[in-house]
This record gives structure tokens, sequence and C-alpha cells, in this order.
């Protein structure tokens, strides 16, 4: 017997030679049929539910979303704690630990940014929401070429595993007595999955532009009690910009797009002014579901971030607050800024 999760809302829930030009040529050809590969996969996948994780501070986790963004403000270790709905009984929590490695900044490189060639990433992120537990790893690779003195093209891959804990003690069914809901009540059961992300970017000092795509394989790839039938298949859009001001002030902007066929498109974007290159503060809002309030500072090799987020429209019914604290600690950077893109992401 499967049991089909259908809304587990959160809350919905210089001048080239011609060698070089030839080959970035037959890299912009190679990018063109991957991506082509990819949209087919998007349109001839029908997929079923699954939980939409959300974060204010989303601009901080790109490599989650997208793993060509891999290793994006170089070799970093960053965790998170989200608290939604804070003093809501069992509202989500969620956890997220990750480092991504540049070889390149390893060697001391100082504009490993634009002249490395590769990044690797593991990201682990576990999530508590109502009866489900789960615990998810992705590892990831990002490659990237240089197409000019200050851009780069980048494809990434990540091997995505879940494990997902359903508590049957903690099940409630709209319909009494329920045959797919009481195969499950009063007992535990543990699903594995594996599936697949992959998404390409073009990054600049001042700019990216990304997308990605989410569970290639629609989780057919499982094993244990299959209570989750499919996982759907997740377009992502991703992009930033910023906007120097004066010597003193900078401005950050950072927006999501998110389409998958069993949950409302999800837009959400967030503005930052960056002061001295060392504080920010910013606003962000998450369309018909939430506006949130960001604060942060960079001190040397430490970077820190919260925000309060406070629910709207659609989220009314439960209006507690959601509190998020981020911190990163950059592993090789002799103080100040020598990430190709940073800034965008503060």
């Amino acid at each position: 017997m499967k049991l089909s999760i259908h809304h587990i809302n959160k809350p919905v829930f210089g001048a080239m030679s011609p060698l070089k030009t030839k080959q970035i040529g037959m890299v912009k050809l190679g990018v063109v049929f991957a991506l082509g590969m990819i949209l087919t996969i998007g349109i001839t996948i029908n997929s079923s539910a699954q939980t939409r994780k959300y974060f204010s501070q989303f601009n901080q986790l790109q490599s989650y979303f997208n793993p060509a963004l891999t290793g994006y403000e170089g070799s970093i270790v960053r965790g998170l704690v989200r608290n939604q709905w804070t003093g809501f009984e069992g509202a989500p929590q969620t956890y997220f630990l990750s480092a991504e490695i540049d070889p390149m900044e390893m060697s001391g490189e100082s504009e490993a940014a634009l002249l490395g060639n590769t990044a690797a990433g593991l990201n682990l992120i576990h999530d508590n929401f109502g009866p489900f537990r789960q615990t998810e790893m992705l590892l990831s690779y990002g490659a990237r070429v240089r197409i000019s003195r200050s851009t780069n093209l980048r494809l990434g891959v990540a091997a995505n595993y879940s494990n997902v804990r359903l508590d049957g003690n903690n099940l409630t069914t709209e319909q009494a007595n329920d045959p797919t809901v009481n195969a499950y009540t009063n007992q535990y059961a543990n699903m594995q999955i594996l599936d697949f992300n992959a998404g390409f970017a073009i990054t600049h000092q001042n700019y990216y532009f990304a997308y990605g795509v989410q569970n290639v394989a629609s989780g057919r790839v499982n094993r244990g009690d299959v209570f989750i039938d499919k996982r759907p298949f997740v377009n992502v859009f991703q992009t930033g910009f910023k906007q120097v001001v004066s010597s003193q002030f900078s401005v950050l902007t950072n927006i999501m797009y998110r389409i998958q066929s069993d949950l409302p498109a999800n837009f959400e974007a967030n503005v930052k002014i960056m002061m001295m290159d060392k504080f920010w503060l910013g606003v962000g809002h998450r369309v018909s579901y939430a506006n949130s309030y960001q604060v942060g500072f960079l001190m040397s090799n430490l970077k820190f971030g919260y925000a309060y987020e406070m629910p709207v429209s659609k989220s009314y019914l439960i209006p507690n607050p959601t509190h998020e604290f981020m911190v990163s600690f950059f592993l090789f950077r002799k103080g100040g800024v020598n990430s190709e893109a940073g800034t965008i992401n503060w």
C-alpha cells in the first residue's frame, strides 16, 4: 500500500587565440545541448508532491538549489538554523550545514574564482515537519570556464540522498478509518530516496544568472517503506545584481523563482544595502506568504546573518514569526573580498 503525500505545506509547504575561441565555442554548444536535454526531461516527467523548503536568506544556499553555483563564494563552511512559526506546537524546524571547496583557493591563487576550473561541495539538511523527519545529503560538483576577463560559465551536477521517517503516531486524516493512512498508524516507517540535480550559471562580479533542476529521477530510485510515490521535477531560476552607489554603499538584489506541478509557483526576492562592505540591512518578500527583515555583518573570514520573517496573506492562519540564523566561515580568505561575486550573496 502506498500513501501519496499531497500538499505537505511549509506554508503551502585581451585578444584570444583562434584555438581558445574555438574551445569556448565548443563549450557553448555543449551547454546549449545539455540545457535542451534538461528542458526535455522537465517537460516529459509527470511529478507528484513533496515538501518545498523555504529560506528567507535563500541567496546564501545557492549550491543547494543549483549545483552549478558550488564554490561561488569560494571555499566556505556554512551553517543555518530556521525555526518556523515560533511558538506553534509541531512547527517546522530546519538545520543546514554545508562545506564547499575550491582547489585553486587552496593553492593560494589570488584570483582563484576566475582562474579555477572546479569546485566540490557537501550539503546536509535536516527537516522536522508534522509527522515527518527528513535528512538530505547532497554531493555537488561544479565546473567552470572563463569566457571573459570577469565572467564565468558554470555547469554543475549533484547526487541527492534523502532519508524520510514517518511517525504514524502523529498522523491525522480527514476521513475516518482511511485504510491508506491506517496502514501507518501507531508505527514508524522509513524511506530512502536517491535523486539528482543539475544546472548551469553565468557569473560576473556584478551579476549572475542561473537555472537549475531538482529531482531529475522524480524519486523513482528508492527503497524501504515507499509511502511517497514520486517527487516532483522542480525548475529553479536565480539571478542577482550589485549596484555600487558610492565607495561606502552598494545595493544587492537577489531573486528566485521556482516551478513545480503540485504547488503554486514560488517567487521571492530580497534587497540589501551593504555599508562599507562590512554591514548590511535588507528586506525580503515571498509573494503571498511572507515578509522578512534581514541584518548581517562580515568580519574578516566570518559572516553572520539573521532574518525575521512574518507570514502574510495565504499564511495568515498561522501568524507566528520565523527566525533564521546563518553563520559562514571563509576557509582561505586572507581578509577582505577576493571571490568573483561573493558580494552579491551577502
